[in-house]
């Protein structure tokens, strides 16, 4: 009677589920289940505030101290949002924080990714104590600028405007930093080559630089419109026209001395969340979007 051999290929196929065909070692059911624990745990530590979040602004605040807590209120309670919309410019805050973010993270884009190149790229005198002058820049608090930045804008004449809250985070120089570390990584050969071109050093930027940085810079812009969205003491001092507030600033001027609107506040800061959640979508789609492109290229 023949003998039935198997293969040493088919036995490798044939190994039992859960074995790693690498090591042969089976994986113990216990670690799987207690991954997915640790997952899930995760999962609600992160969405737990939010929903709370949710609950809260369907809810009117006499309800929020009621025992024992409603988690899902019935009937669903839109006052807050009514509210919001009607009594409060919330629109307008939405505008200026939208129209304000856009602003910064394109000029900044802009401005840091060309001193960036500049600093990384390209040979000029002074270029060390330049970066050594951005870099101690970088290490000065906030905190410690304020008072001089708004004597300088009122100067200028430019409280309660937009420029405001456009023009001075500008100067800050962290993003020439990110930038240059993206721009140094690129060999020279490829500017080498361009150069015997005969591309100008503005052409090679523009053409050969941006190009290969893209998704250093979409993770610098995100970076940017995120700090400028959140923003809250600048606007706070430099802005006193309600209509010309942003959302952080906003948000926080609901709440009153001697009352707080829970179920306002909790609408508020859901609808703030919505077009920054929306942003970082579709962000998110155009990083993957060049790094793939990126990658497919010979």
């Amino acid at each position: 009677m023949t003998a039935l051999r198997t293969s040493p290929a088919r036995q490798h196929d044939a190994a039992p589920a859960g074995r790693s065909r690498t090591s042969g070692l089976r994986t113990p059911r216990s670690a799987i289940i207690l991954s997915y624990a640790v997952v899930l745990v995760g999962v609600a530590v992160a969405l737990g505030p939010f929903l709370y979040v949710v609950s809260t602004s369907l809810k009117e605040t006499t309800s929020l101290f009621s025992y024992p807590p409603d988690w899902i209120p019935s009937p669903l309670y839109w006052g807050n949002f009514a509210s919001l919309l009607a009594d409060h410019p919330f629109v307008w805050w939405t505008f200026n924080t939208l129209l304000v973010a856009s602003a910064v993270t394109g000029l900044k884009l802009w401005f840091d990714s060309m001193a960036g190149y500049a600093l990384a790229k390209m040979d000029f005198a002074g270029k060390r104590g330049v970066a050594l002058l951005f870099l101690l820049s970088v290490a000065i608090p906030i905190s410690a600028l304020i008072i001089p930045l708004f004597f300088v804008v009122r100067w200028l004449g430019l409280l309660d405007t937009y420029w405001a809250l456009i023009l001075p985070p500008l100067a800050n120089p962290l993003g020439i930093f990110m930038a240059r570390s993206f721009i140094v990584s690129i060999p020279d050969d490829i500017e080498a080559s361009a150069r015997l071109d005969g591309a100008s050093e503005f052409t090679i930027y523009r053409k050969i630089v941006l190009p290969l940085i893209r998704p250093g810079l979409v993770v610098l812009g995100m970076f940017i419109f995120m700090l400028q969205y959140t923003s809250l003491i600048w606007p706070l001092i430099a802005i006193q026209d309600s209509q010309r507030q942003v959302l952080a600033v906003g948000i926080s001027g609901l709440q009153s001395a001697f009352l707080q609107d829970w179920g306002l506040l909790s609408a508020g800061m859901l609808l703030a969340a919505l077009p920054i959640t929306l942003v970082f979508l579709l962000v998110q789609n155009a990083f993957v979007t060049s790094d793939l492109s990126g990658a497919l290229k010979e």
